[in-house]
Protein backbone atom coordinates (compact mmCIF):
# COMPACT_ATOMS: atom_id res chain seq x y z
CA UNK A 1 0.00 0.00 0.00
CA UNK A 2 1.25 3.55 -1.10
CA UNK A 3 1.42 6.23 1.26
CA UNK A 4 -1.53 8.31 -0.84
CA UNK A 5 -3.55 4.58 -0.13
CA UNK A 6 -3.17 4.83 3.14
CA UNK A 7 -4.67 8.74 4.03
CA UNK A 8 -8.11 9.95 3.58
CA UNK A 9 -7.65 13.32 2.71
CA UNK A 10 -5.23 15.34 0.58
CA UNK A 11 -2.18 16.59 1.92
CA UNK A 12 0.35 19.31 1.39
CA UNK A 13 4.16 19.17 1.11
CA UNK A 14 4.59 21.51 4.24
CA UNK A 15 7.84 20.63 6.48
CA UNK A 16 7.03 21.79 9.91
CA UNK A 17 8.39 20.84 13.58
CA UNK A 18 7.02 18.80 15.87
CA UNK A 19 7.55 17.64 19.11
CA UNK A 20 6.85 15.12 21.29
CA UNK A 21 7.22 12.63 24.12
CA UNK A 22 6.95 9.17 24.53
CA UNK A 23 7.87 7.30 28.30
CA UNK A 24 9.58 9.56 29.23
CA UNK A 25 11.87 10.38 25.75
CA UNK A 26 11.64 13.73 24.17
CA UNK A 27 12.01 13.39 20.46
CA UNK A 28 11.86 16.39 17.86
CA UNK A 29 11.29 15.34 13.81
CA UNK A 30 10.00 17.55 10.87
CA UNK A 31 6.32 16.39 9.87
CA UNK A 32 6.50 15.73 5.43
CA UNK A 33 3.23 16.48 4.76
CA UNK A 34 -0.21 17.74 6.44
CA UNK A 35 -3.89 17.77 6.00
CA UNK A 36 -7.11 17.80 7.83
CA UNK A 37 -7.20 15.00 9.31
CA UNK A 38 -3.43 14.39 9.95
CA UNK A 39 0.20 14.22 8.90
CA UNK A 40 2.95 11.92 8.25
CA UNK A 41 6.42 12.53 10.97
CA UNK A 42 9.33 11.52 9.36
CA UNK A 43 11.72 9.86 12.11
CA UNK A 44 13.84 6.49 12.28
CA UNK A 45 12.11 5.71 15.26
CA UNK A 46 8.76 5.69 14.52
CA UNK A 47 5.86 4.69 17.59
CA UNK A 48 3.96 1.24 17.76
CA UNK A 49 0.84 1.47 15.15
CA UNK A 50 -2.15 2.35 17.75
CA UNK A 51 0.06 4.26 19.92
CA UNK A 52 -1.67 7.53 20.80
CA UNK A 53 0.42 10.70 21.64
CA UNK A 54 0.00 14.37 22.47
CA UNK A 55 2.61 16.13 19.67
CA UNK A 56 2.98 20.01 19.26
CA UNK A 57 3.33 21.23 15.45
CA UNK A 58 5.53 24.60 15.46
CA UNK A 59 3.58 26.61 12.94
CA UNK A 60 4.58 29.92 11.79
CA UNK A 61 2.35 32.98 12.49
CA UNK A 62 0.92 31.16 15.42
CA UNK A 63 2.76 32.44 19.19
CA UNK A 64 2.37 29.07 20.63
CA UNK A 65 2.96 25.65 19.00
CA UNK A 66 -0.09 24.18 18.04
CA UNK A 67 -1.13 20.77 20.37
CA UNK A 68 -2.71 17.93 19.19
CA UNK A 69 -3.32 14.70 19.82
CA UNK A 70 -2.93 11.68 17.59
CA UNK A 71 -2.57 8.39 16.83
CA UNK A 72 -0.30 6.28 14.45
CA UNK A 73 -2.22 4.12 11.96
CA UNK A 74 0.81 2.88 9.75
CA UNK A 75 4.59 3.34 9.41
CA UNK A 76 7.96 2.82 7.19
CA UNK A 77 10.89 1.34 8.99
CA UNK A 78 14.48 2.61 8.24
CA UNK A 79 14.89 -0.99 6.63
CA UNK A 80 12.01 -0.41 4.15
CA UNK A 81 12.41 3.63 3.95
CA UNK A 82 13.19 4.72 -0.01
CA UNK A 83 12.91 8.01 -1.17
CA UNK A 84 9.71 8.35 -2.18
CA UNK A 85 8.48 6.60 1.18
CA UNK A 86 10.98 7.84 4.05
CA UNK A 87 10.93 6.36 7.50
CA UNK A 88 8.41 7.45 9.77
CA UNK A 89 4.89 7.25 10.85
CA UNK A 90 1.58 8.63 9.33
CA UNK A 91 -0.65 10.35 12.15
CA UNK A 92 -4.54 10.69 12.57
CA UNK A 93 -5.76 13.67 14.10
CA UNK A 94 -7.72 12.83 17.36
CA UNK A 95 -10.40 14.74 18.50
CA UNK A 96 -12.34 15.19 21.77
CA UNK A 97 -15.33 17.13 20.38
CA UNK A 98 -16.32 19.02 16.88
CA UNK A 99 -15.35 22.35 18.23
CA UNK A 100 -11.38 20.93 18.53
CA UNK A 101 -11.92 19.41 15.03
CA UNK A 102 -13.26 22.82 13.55
CA UNK A 103 -10.34 24.65 15.31
CA UNK A 104 -7.90 22.40 13.82
CA UNK A 105 -9.44 22.34 10.11
CA UNK A 106 -9.55 25.86 10.54
CA UNK A 107 -5.41 25.79 11.17
CA UNK A 108 -4.81 23.74 8.47
CA UNK A 109 -6.37 25.14 6.15
CA UNK A 110 -4.93 28.70 6.84
CA UNK A 111 -1.33 26.83 7.14
CA UNK A 112 -1.85 25.28 3.86
CA UNK A 113 -3.22 28.75 2.19
CA UNK A 114 -0.18 31.23 3.23
CA UNK A 115 2.57 28.09 2.33
CA UNK A 116 1.41 26.76 -0.89
CA UNK A 117 -1.12 29.95 -2.07
CA UNK A 118 -4.70 29.95 -2.25
CA UNK A 119 -4.80 28.12 -6.20
CA UNK A 120 -2.75 24.84 -4.72
CA UNK A 121 -4.74 24.88 -1.49
CA UNK A 122 -7.67 24.91 -2.82
CA UNK A 123 -7.23 22.35 -5.16
CA UNK A 124 -5.89 20.41 -2.14
CA UNK A 125 -8.86 21.20 -0.27
CA UNK A 126 -11.27 20.17 -2.52
CA UNK A 127 -12.88 23.16 -3.22
CA UNK A 128 -13.36 26.52 -5.94
CA UNK A 129 -11.56 29.57 -4.92
CA UNK A 130 -13.69 31.86 -3.12
CA UNK A 131 -15.18 29.04 -1.74
CA UNK A 132 -15.74 29.18 1.93
CA UNK A 133 -16.90 25.86 2.06
CA UNK A 134 -15.06 22.79 3.83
Amino acid sequence: MTESDRRSAQRAAIELSVEYKRLNTFFADYTRNISKGGTFIRTDRPLAIGTEFVFALSIRNLAEPLRLRGRVKWIVMPAEATETAPAGMGIEFQYTNDAERAATESVVEQLMMSELGETLASKLLGRRLGDGSR
